[in-house]
C-alpha cells in the first residue's frame, strides 16, 4: 500500500472589519468583499485599440511606435461585429459571477465616451460607447461589473513618463506634469461611477512602472501617486466599489483585495509575485487563456479544458477567484478557441460548482494530487491523480463519511489515532480532470 503523506500548511482567515493603517472598509463595502469571497470565478477582457495590430496590448512598447504613428490605429479600429449581449452571455454561460473590462490601458485609449480625451473609442468609425453597452449588458444579465483602469499612460504628455521603466519611445520630451495628470485620471474615474450603474469594483495596473523591477530590494515608487486621494474618491462616489491594485506589492490602504499576476497566491512561477499574502481581504488570480492578454493572431497555445479546470480548483482551494482573459479580435468578435474553452468549463461547474462557489481555503494547500475545498460541515478533496490506491491525510477534524461527489458511492476510510487519514481510493473510477470525494466531518472532531 503506497501512502501519500501530507503536510498542513497555513489557512486564509478573513478579518475585514480591522481596520488597514487607517482604512475602515464600508458596511457595503464589507458586503461586496463577502461576495467577492464566494465568486470564485470571473471574465477578463483585454480590448481595444491594442487589438488591431494582432500582436497583444504591449505592441505599442514592445516595437517601439510613436506617440503620433500608434494614434493612426483609431482609423482602423471598427468593431463591426462587437456584441455586448454575446459577450456577457459567454460569461454567464461559463459559471462566471464578474466581468473585468479594459477601460483604459497603458496606451491611454478609453474605450468609453469619455470628456477628458479625443483618443476614444466614440471617435472610430464604430463610433459606440463600448463600457456603457457592456455595463448595460451585465446589469442586465446579473453581471457584475469590474473596470480595468491603467495608472500610466505611453501617449500623454503630462504623465510623468521621464521616471517610466516603459514608453520611453512614444516621442515625448520634458517632463510630465503629474498634478495635471492626476486630475485628468479623477475627472476619467468620476465618469466611469457615475455614468456606467453600479460598478462592482476598480482594477488598476501601471504602478510598477514607476519602481524598480519585480524582486528588487526596494521597490518604492519614484512619484507620489496619491493614492489616497484617488481610493478615497472611489470609495466616496461608490461605496460598495472593491479597488485592487496589480502592483505585486503587499496591499496599501484603502485596498479591497489583492491580485496575483499569473500566480496562484503564495507562488512566484511568473517572477512577479513576491509579496506577502494579505491576510485580511479576498484574493484573485489573473490568468491568461492563451499566451497572450491582448488579441495576438499568432498565439495558439491555448490551455486545455482540463488545465483551466484544475487552476479554478486549485485557486478555490487558496480561497482564491479565478480572474480568466480572452482577447477579443479587434472587429469585435471573441475567437472560437476562447468560447469553446468556456462551454466546456461552463458545463463543469453546473454539475461541480458546489464545491468551488462559497467554499473556503482547503486545510491544506494544493499538492500534485489535487486540492481541498471546503464549505460548512463538507470537504471537498479533488483528485487530479490517483496512481496511488490510498490517501494519506493530516485531518483537523473528524471524518463521518466519504462518498464520491458523482454518484454517493461510499468509500472506505480508516482513522488513525494520530489525527491522520486513510482513504481508499483503490478501484476508484476517475473522470477527467477532477474526481471528486466528498466528506462530510465533524469541526470539533
Amino acid at each position: 500500500m503506497k501512502k501519500v503523506g501530507l503536510t498542513i500548511a497555513w489557512g486564509l482567515f478573513f478579518c475585514w472589519t480591522v481596520a488597514q493603517d487607517g482604512y475602515k472598509p464600508s458596511p457595503e463595502n464589507l458586503a461586496a468583499r463577502k461576495w467577492f469571497d464566494s465568486a470564485r470565478f470571473g471574465m477578463f477582457i483585454h480590448w481595444g485599440a491594442f487589438s488591431v495590430p494582432g500582436a497583444g496590448e504591449w505592441v505599442m512598447n514592445d516595437r517601439s511606435i510613436s506617440a503620433s504613428d500608434y494614434k493612426r490605429l483609431i482609423k482602423f479600429f471598427d468593431p463591426v461585429d462587437f456584441d455586448a449581449h454575446k459577450w456577457v452571455s459567454a460569461a454567464k454561460n461559463a459559471g462566471m459571477q464578474y466581468i473585468t473590462l479594459i477601460t483604459r490601458h497603458h496606451d491611454g485609449f478609453s474605450n468609453w465616451n469619455t470628456r477628458e480625451s479625443d483618443w476614444k473609442i466614440t471617435n472610430t468609425h464604430w463610433g459606440n460607447d463600448a463600457v456603457k453597452l457592456i455595463s448595460d449588458e451585465c446589469h442586465r444579465q446579473g453581471i457584475k461589473l469590474f473596470v480595468y483602469y491603467s495608472l500610466l499612460d505611453w501617449v500623454r504628455e503630462d504623465y510623468p513618463h521621464e521616471t517610466g521603466r516603459t514608453g520611453q519611445h512614444a516621442g515625448r520630451k520634458g517632463h510630465g506634469d503629474y498634478a495635471h495628470y492626476l486630475q485628468f485620471m479623477k475627472n476619467q474615474l468620476t465618469e466611469l461611477l457615475t455614468n456606467y450603474g453600479q460598478i462592482s469594483g476598480v482594477w488598476f495596473d501601471g504602478f510598477w512602472d514607476q519602481t524598480a523591477p519585480e524582486g528588487a530590494a526596494d521597490r518604492s515608487s519614484r512619484i507620489d501617486w496619491h493614492l489616497d486621494e484617488i481610493y478615497g474618491l472611489i470609495h466616496r462616489l461608490q461605496p460598495q466599489c472593491l479597488i485592487g491594485n496589480n502592483h505585486h506589492l503587499t496591499p496599501f490602504s484603502g485596498e479591497d483585495f489583492q491580485m496575483f499576476e499569473r500566480d496562484l497566491p503564495g507562488e512566484n512561477k511568473s517572477g512577479l509575485s513576491y509579496q506577502e499574502i494579505a491576510s485580511n481581504m479576498p484574493l484573485e488570480t489573473c490568468e491568461t487563456m492563451n499566451d497572450s492578454w491582448g488579441f495576438n493572431i499568432t498565439d495558439d497555445r491555448y490551455k486545455s479544458v482540463s488545465q483551466i479546470i484544475r487552476l479554478l480548483v486549485r485557486d478555490a482551494a487558496l480561497g482564491a477567484n479565478l480572474l480568466l482573459n480572452i482577447g477579443p479580435m479587434p472587429n469585435g468578435e471573441i475567437q472560437p478557441e476562447f468560447l469553446n474553452r468556456l462551454d466546456s468549463v461552463g458545463l463543469w461547474l453546473r454539475k461541480y460548482g458546489e464545491t468551488i462557489y462559497g467554499t473556503k481555503a482547503g486545510f491544506l494547500r494544493p499538492a500534485d494530487w489535487g486540492a481541498i475545498t471546503e464549505k460548512g460541515n463538507k470537504v471537498y478533496l479533488h483528485i487530479f491523480s490517483t496512481d496511488d490506491q490510498d490517501l494519506l491525510l493530516r485531518m483537523p477534524y473528524k471524518i463521518n463519511s466519504a462518498r464520491l461527489f458523482d454518484n454517493g458511492e461510499k468509500l472506505d476510510v480508516q482513522m488513525l489515532p494520530d489525527h491522520h487519514a486513510i482513504i481508499n481510493l483503490k478501484n476508484l473510477r476517475t473522470t477527467e480532470p477532477d474526481t471528486i470525494v466528498e466528506l462530510e466531518v465533524s469541526r470539533n472532531g
